[in-house]
């Protein structure tokens, strides 16, 4: 392995620790030459599993690509990537759980805005106009009504600021 700052392979490991599911060990680890500080994750390497599109198409599944598509619909929200990257882990866990080498996008899609619909609403109703490919602001809102109306009574909306009236 080699410094991603220098391209030095003289390594130590300051700090090692499991991940929040258990299913990698993140390792904090310092470059003995320009002492910068850099995070590893190890993995157990698995069985790839494929995503079959909507088309019919099979993809491997791509944490990167999740994680990109969760990083868009957080995008200025309040949210941090380590927040983000234990999501992916959370829902690459429950995936593989499952034991299917193929899982339909329909499937992953809901269980990512599960996912979201838990952590933030904005984050969800972006998620949820691309993947459900909303034709028009009509659609929009019958979503985000669906949202409201989901919350218990009296609560406000998860993250949701109120603008002041005129």
């Amino acid at each position: 392995m080699r410094c991603p700052y220098c391209n030095h392979n003289d390594l130590r490991v300051v700090d090692s620790r499991d991940s929040e599911t258990g299913e990698a060990i993140r390792r904090r680890r310092a470059c003995n030459s320009c002492s910068k500080r850099f995070t590893t994750y190890e993995r157990i390497e698995s069985i790839p599993f494929y995503i079959v599109k909507k088309d019919g198409r099979r993809e491997d599944f791509d944490r990167a690509k999740l994680f990109q598509g969760l990083m868009n619909a957080c995008k200025k929200r309040d949210i941090s990537p380590t927040v983000i990257s234990q999501m992916v882990e959370e829902i690459e866990a429950e995936l593989r759980g499952r034991g299917n080498s193929e899982l339909p996008s329909v499937e992953v899609g809901e269980l990512v805005m599960e996912h979201l619909r838990k952590l933030d609403d904005v984050a969800y109703v972006r998620f949820a106009s691309v993947y459900r490919s909303f034709r028009d602001v009509s659609e929009v809102r019958n979503e985000i009504d669906h949202l409201l109306s989901a919350a218990p009574e009296g609560a406000p909306a998860k993250r949701t600021r109120r603008l002041p009236s005129r």
